[in-house]
């Protein structure tokens, strides 16, 4: 573990019999950045995040959380973390600025309570009950709860799933203050808007291994000359694909699903003339032929297969 890390894993694997949770992972997280952690469904990112926080032990590898393990050292470790659930586990009956105080009352010196719910915009619901929020209050109030106890490290799982485009805003600002603050942030999204607006680096997991690191502008660069998409009606055979893959401005392709193709080119304008031309000689029909400007999606898509 680096003097600058906060979070340090080191060959960490852990398997549920025969289903592979990770893979001989190595990652690190630096003091006071924004790590946005990427995978599909299944690619082992919350088995990695358990790991960090403690509520998982590795079948092998290290794991430190602020110099700590986070499983034997747990009681002191936890005391540092905030962790920002899907499902924010606060009793119904429960008022919002209730719920605040309930949670400040287990930290010597907490954020005010009145502070914290202007901070995530939740003053005018203070006196509302959990059971009458919606998905995305109630997703600002999980927030709330995970700050109020000052964390030097804040895990945040989906923090915007069900809010409005405002609501999101509002909370997005409220987790760039905490960076601003020092405090480091873990990640996890399937918005790519929200990681590419949001992290300093993204940390990309399929199939158990970390298969991408870098800043979100290094990632979408990475392919210089840009992406081609393209669709067709019916699937190409392994030897058009492999055509297409060897087409001179081609880097490599990459089919996200039966029909739909992702081409990372050194010039998108050649590609688009070299595709055009081979599917008019060999076929199948085009659906869709368009230049990709580069995105942090298009990178995932081509990094993980399109699996979701």
């Amino acid at each position: 573990m680096t003097p600058s890390s906060v979070v340090s894993l080191r060959g960490v694997t852990k398997t549920y019999g025969p289903q592979r949770g990770v893979m001989d992972l190595d990652l690190e997280v630096r003091e006071g950045e924004l790590l946005a952690v990427l995978g599909p469904n299944g690619a082992g990112k919350t088995t990695t995040v358990e790991i960090m926080e403690g509520y998982r032990h590795p079948d092998r590898g290290t794991v430190r959380v602020l110099g700590l393990d986070p499983v034997r050292d747990r009681r002191r470790c936890v005391s540092q973390l905030g962790i920002m659930l899907q499902e924010g586990g606060v009793y119904p009956s429960l008022s919002v600025g209730e719920a605040v105080r309930l949670f400040a009352s287990y930290f010597a010196n907490p954020v005010p309570p009145g502070e914290l719910l202007e901070l995530v915009g939740l003053s005018e619901r203070a006196r509302s009950r959990y059971r009458t929020l919606s998905g995305g209050e109630r997703q600002r109030l999980s927030l709330a709860l995970a700050l109020v106890g000052r964390p030097r490290l804040l895990f945040l799982d989906e923090p915007t799933a069900g809010m409005d485009p405002r609501a999101r805003l509002v909370t997005w600002e409220a987790v760039r203050e905490q960076r601003g603050r020092g405090v480091t942030v873990l990640l996890t999204t399937h918005s790519m808007e929200e990681a590419e607006r949001l992290a300093d680096r993204v940390a990309i997991i399929n199939q158990g291994r970390l298969v991408a690191l870098d800043t979100p502008a290094a990632l979408i660069g990475a392919g210089g000359g840009g992406v081609v998409e393209l669709e067709t009606i019916e699937r190409l055979t392994p030897a058009g694909l492999a055509k297409l893959s060897a087409l001179p401005s081609v880097e490599r392709s990459r089919e996200l699903a039966p029909g739909r193709y992702l081409l990372r080119t050194t010039s998108a304008p050649e590609a688009l003339v070299e595709v055009a031309a081979l599917l008019r000689d060999e076929g199948p029909q085009v659906l869709r032929l368009q230049v990709g400007g580069g995105s942090l999606e298009e990178v995932f898509l081509e990094l993980t297969g399109g699996a979701e």
